[in-house]
């Protein structure tokens, strides 16, 4: 029976990708790494072979990234930490932007199938059974967006909001709003839930308005609808929509934190830059590009051995946390 890399990496207690590295990389591992896996590949009458068993096409050296809107403060550290890392390992990248219109993400996977060795999609749209023929095709990653039988990174939305939520109770707000992102987004849902149980668990009244698109227009729009309640806080569904609720509620002459408290999740750039600093819950994009790329090139040397894939598809979690800025405060009596 012929030994697989996949063989090696097992015996080795490390990725298939390490294992191919130190086989046809060395200098991009660690050195004792390198020669334990040759050893064991020695040992194991390893033979590598250029020609692919089942190959699904010559090899690029290529990954395939497609994000909702490259604009979103969200997505940018998400898509650095992906070049940066697949760059060290010898591959380029290929970014896709389908601009928050989800009838384009598939089309855009498609093209990009046979120029690519593997894909990355970072907070899909799409729907599972549509995902799960993408993943038929080609090695496949999803960020933020979980799926049963494909391979992703998601984020652990819970913690961090249970941590606003809290946050804003203790302050003294007996009613929140949560502003509810895109209807299709996997996000939302998860963020959704969690706000909802937090307030049920803080004794806290919440107040729901949306779906908004993550834009700061969008926030603008619900500032308006915030005022008109008796809500004292609010917790967006990211920091775009947080944005445009502070600038609008500035307009109208409401007090950001004395008057209206306001929190948003992603901890992009501008939420430290914004007056007043916005307090948002962080989520640690750069390390969920990393981890997806390290992801993809297992499935990748995989395929190429023509291991099933079954078997290195997995999901990992990244933890949130809150960060406390100014834009909170204690309540203040509402009429």
């Amino acid at each position: 029976m012929n030994v697989t890399l996949a063989d090696v990496a097992r015996a080795a207690g490390i990725s298939p990708s390490t294992v191919s590295r130190a086989l046809s990389a060395p200098g991009m591992v660690n050195v004792e790494t390198a020669k334990r896996v040759r050893r064991i590949a020695r040992e194991m009458g390893y033979v590598s072979s250029h020609v692919p068993r089942q190959p699904a096409g010559p090899r690029t050296e290529a990954i395939g990234l497609i994000v909702p809107d490259i604009a979103n403060p969200f997505f940018p550290p998400i898509i650095k930490a992906v070049q940066a890392r697949a760059g060290a390992l010898g591959r380029t990248v290929a970014v896709a932007d389908v601009d928050e219109y989800a009838a384009d993400e598939i089309r855009r996977a498609e093209f990009l199938a046979s120029r690519v060795d593997g894909l990355i999609i970072a907070s899909a749209r799409s729907a599972d059974e549509q995902l799960e023929e993408l993943n038929d095709k080609l090695p496949l990653v999803l960020v933020n967006r979980q799926h049963p039988n494909i391979s992703n990174v998601t984020i652990e939305n819970a913690a961090g909001i249970h941590e606003a939520v809290e946050h804003l109770a203790a302050l003294g707000h007996r009613t929140i709003s949560y502003l509810n992102g895109p209807k299709r987004s996997w996000s939302n849902t998860q963020r959704q839930t969690a706000v909802r149980e937090a307030c049920a668990q803080n004794d806290v009244e919440l107040i729901e308005f949306g779906p908004f698109e993550p834009q700061i227009q969008a926030g603008a729009h619900a500032a308006d609808l915030l005022n008109a309640s008796p809500a004292t806080a609010v917790i967006a569904y990211d920091d775009l929509i947080a944005l445009g609720v502070m600038a609008r509620l500035t307009e109208r002459g409401v007090r950001v934190g004395p008057e209206m408290s306001v929190v948003g999740i992603d901890d992009s750039p501008m939420s430290g830059m914004a007056y007043p600093t916005l307090t948002t819950v962080h989520v640690p994009g750069a390390h969920a590009g990393v981890q997806a790329v390290d992801m993809l090139l297992d499935l990748i040397d995989a395929h190429v051995e023509g291991e099933p894939s079954s078997p290195l598809q997995r999901s990992t979690q990244i933890e949130t946390r809150l960060l406390v800025r100014s834009s909170t405060a204690p309540a203040p009596s509402r009429a």
